[in-house]
């Protein structure tokens, strides 16, 4: 195997490599945002309600 034969591939298998991490980085970033939609829908996860004022953040009466 001549030297730019192994160049090449060693060129190759680094972008590959590079490809890769990419892909995990991006499915990472939009399972991230489907978890966050999904909480958001189900109200778990919301953020903590201690320094709000009285009544605000609080489950409405719909019965009333």
């Amino acid at each position: 195997m001549d030297t730019m034969s192994m160049v090449t591939s060693i060129l190759g298998m680094q972008q590959g490599n590079l490809q890769g991490q990419i892909a995990t980085t991006l499915t990472r970033q939009n399972l991230d945002a489907e978890k966050f939609a999904v909480q958001t829908l189900l109200g778990t996860g919301s953020p903590s309600t201690a320094n709000l004022g009285p009544g605000i953040g609080d489950n409405l009466n719909v019965t009333a």
